[in-house]
């Protein structure tokens, strides 16, 4: 079932996927790198090219900059039936790409063999081009929802927010306070069991600490006996994290997800089988595996300046997510593993969260997706990375993540977050249109 065109109140077709691929097209080409060090182009180019789309159908929008060129768009929507508003969000930063390393030019929004490629297709300008292709489309044809809903579209969501959702919800709250329910990035797309294909929505987020460890020694010639060795010291404690084996975790909403993916398989969900549940996912594993337990990655190391000169300091990064519930164990277990002599502090230090997997919206978004694809099963899973849902959760909001993608069988898509060749289907855009545009008719 589709809902490609239908008549609208001025009789012109409604067509909610119209202009998606050629958004999603644009808003590539619009470069939006985020190095995390303020040196990239911003998204302020980004967010006037969707202030201007809006403009045009009649809905205001307002810019804010946590400094220049650092820029969030936030705008309201329909409404009128007393309901407090819904946050509808994206974000339009990207990490870099090496251009070298791609088939086509990341930022070139290339259409070949089917797809949209480019940085930014999948994370997340394809969900940006459905909102809107959907808001567009329902404005020119006098379709507000009854709901209203506020559309935010963040700056530096990809360096943790903290110039673009946390600085809305610190110096511009009176925007967002009155939302009681948000809908984002990274849920709602497909994967496929056993020939069964499962929409995931998020509904839960890892915790995130971004750590930076640091060894003190003393400093000395490379050619001399040194036991107070602040590489060594540093080096026993990243090769200690690096392996540590952390045990499964079941939180509830993966706890749901498990039990759906087990009745498909004809067994039960138990945490001693949990993770060959997850390796029915094939690919997306790699992210689903993730969300069953704590993790920690050594990601950079730092020390010395000259080979025969033992340095008094040596540093690394360690990139850590916690899942809600967990961050005691969590703190505990690396504290313990990085042993003594090495000191921790935070470069970001973000809490998890988890919407119970209920009420009126999940309902909305269940039947939107099935009304699209009526064989399919929805159900809820647990995010590894991290979204500005993060900060918007500091308000209150029930958040879930619901960027709705119908993906063939055989796609990596869980690679492409972040990877080379990022790109999404054509007509997963188009089927991620009608699925939102019907979600608007039902919240």
């Amino acid at each position: 079932m589709s809902q490609t065109s239908e008549a609208s109140p001025d009789g012109a077709a409604h067509d909610p996927a119209a202009e998606v691929v050629d958004l999603c097209r644009e808003l590539i080409r619009i470069d939006t790198s985020n190095f995390g060090d303020d040196t990239g182009p911003g998204e302020r180019k980004a967010a006037e090219y969707a202030a201007g789309l809006l403009d045009e159908v009649g809905i205001e929008p307002r810019l804010y900059e946590a400094q220049s060129g650092r820029t969030s768009l936030v705008a309201r929507w329909g409404g009128g039936d007393g309901r407090p508003p819904l946050l509808v969000h994206g974000h339009l930063d990207v990490v870099p790409a090496a251009a070298e390393d791609w088939q086509v030019d990341p930022f070139s929004g290339e259409v070949q063999d089917g797809f949209v490629w480019g940085r930014g297709a999948v994370d997340m300008k394809d969900f940006d081009a459905m909102l809107l292709s959907v808001v567009r489309a329902r404005a020119r044809g006098d379709r507000a929802p009854q709901r209203e809903i506020v559309i935010c579209l963040t700056a530096d969501e990809e360096a943790g927010g903290h110039q673009g959702a946390e600085f809305l919800i610190e110096q511009h709250r009176d925007e967002l306070a009155d939302c009681t329910e948000a809908v984002g990035e990274v849920g709602g797309f497909s994967a496929t069991v056993r020939g069964q294909r499962i929409y995931l929505i998020e509904a839960a987020e890892k915790g995130m600490a971004w750590m930076r460890l640091t060894a003190r020694g003393r400093a000395g010639h490379g050619s001399m006996i040194n036991p107070d060795n602040a590489v060594t010291r540093l080096a026993g404690a990243v090769a200690r994290i690096g392996a540590h084996e952390w045990p499964v975790r079941l939180t509830p909403t993966m706890e749901v997800l498990l039990a759906t993916v087990a009745d498909i398989a004809g067994t039960e969900a138990t945490p001693d089988n949990a993770e060959s549940l997850i390796e029915e996912f094939g690919s997306a594993a790699r992210m689903l595996g993730a969300v069953i337990r704590n993790t920690a990655n050594p990601t950079q190391l730092g020390a010395g300046y000259k080979v025969n000169v033992i340095p008094t300091e040596a540093t690394a990064h360690i990139d850590g997510r916690f899942l809600p519930g967990y961050e005691d164990e969590f703190f505990d277990t690396l504290r313990a593993l990085a042993g003594d002599g090495i000191e921790l502090d935070f470069l970001s230090h973000q809490q998890p969260w988890e919407t119970p997997y209920d009420g009126d919206l999940v309902a909305a978004m269940t039947r939107s997706l099935l009304a699209e694809d009526p064989g399919a099963v929805v159900a809820p899973y647990t995010m590894s990375g991290g979204t500005d849902a993060k900060h918007f959760n500091k308000l209150g909001m029930r958040s879930y993540g619901f960027a709705p993608l119908r993906l063939p069988a055989d796609l990596d898509f869980t690679a492409l977050f972040h990877g080379v060749d990022e790109r999404v289907p054509v007509d997963a855009l188009e089927f991620g249109a009608r699925v939102f545009d019907r979600f608007l008719d039902q919240i």
